[in-house]
Order: structure tokens, then sequence, then C-alpha cells
């Protein structure tokens, strides 16, 4: 039981002070892993960090997850996981309870208001970067197809996100493959 609460401490306390993410918390974690409970070598963890960047997603929570498992099993994966999450998890229940107490404030008013444009920005850069990666892959006659597509199914004929998301990985696999 005490292999758990290590492990738990090992992804928890990096979550708490690792202000930036996940790569800005892997150096806290390769602390906790290789020197403070030394479940791995340096080289080990090199090998881990190498494959948390060639799978999508991110790469603190693939870490914990494979760390996890190689410490204490799935139950350790579990935990590990857990108190990777958990600490963004408590700070984002918090701050909206704040934003939800002073929802009719002016200020907090204002304060969304100004964030709308750097969201819409931000989502812009995003779309534009989704959009390059798969001109790039798949060429500007498939991206155009798999945008004209979404965009119908999506708008003109309300289909479910979900549907859309199959229906454009099962299009990828049967002509782009």
């Amino acid at each position: 039981m005490i292999e758990y609460w290590h492990i738990f401490l090992a992804f928890f306390i990096p979550g708490i002070v690792g202000y930036g993410g996940g790569p800005a918390s892997i150096p806290l974690v390769e602390y906790e892993v290789v020197q403070r409970y030394e479940w791995m070598t340096t080289s080990e963890f090199g090998e881990v960090l190498a494959l948390g960047n060639a799978l999508p997603g991110p790469i603190a929570t693939k870490m914990a997850g494979y760390i996890g498992y190689d410490v204490g099993g799935v139950l350790g994966a579990i935990v590990a996981v857990s108190a990777t999450v958990l600490p963004s998890l408590i700070a984002m229940i918090i701050l909206l309870k704040l934003l939800l107490k002073f929802k009719d404030s002016p200020k907090i008013k204002r304060m969304t208001a100004l964030i709308r444009p750097a969201i819409a920005i931000l989502l812009a850069v995003l779309a534009y970067q989704f959009f390059a990666t798969s001109y790039e892959g798949a060429g500007l006659v498939q991206t155009l197809i798999l945008i004209a597509a979404s965009f119908f199914l999506l708008e003109r004929w309300n289909i479910h996100p979900a549907f859309v998301i199959i229906g454009a990985l099962t299009y990828g696999a049967v002509f782009l493959s």
C-alpha cells in the first residue's frame, strides 16, 4: 500500500509545482522517479520520455500511466494518472466556483469579454495548423473533401461530432493509407 502512496506523491507533487503543463513538470517527475524513488535509471526515463513524445496526447499523463504501470501494475497506472490530473482538476473546480460566485461582477464580465477574442485567435491558429498538417500529409484535394464533408455533416445535417470524427478516420483508413 505504501508503494501506491509513493506513486501518488511522485506524480502529484510535480503536478502542483510544475506550472506550465507536462513539459514543465518533466524534470520534476524525473527527479521523483530516478533520484528519489529510484524506480528507473536516467536512460530508462529518457526512453519513456521519447516514447511519450512519440505518442499523441498530453505527455505527463502518458508518462504517469507507463511509469505507474511499471512500478505498481494497473492500479499503479490508475494512481499515477489520477495524481497527475488531480492538481489541475482541483484548481479548475476552485476557479470555476470563484467565477460563478462573481459572475455578475462588472469586472468579471469585462474580463470574459476580453478573453473571447484571444480564444478565437488561438482556435483560428489551431485550425490553420490542422489544415497545414492535413495538407502536407493528405494533399489539397483530400483535405478539401474532408473539410467540405465535415462542414455539411456538422452544420447542415446536425450529425454528432463523434460520428463525423469516426467517418473521417474511416475515410482516412480507406483512402489515405
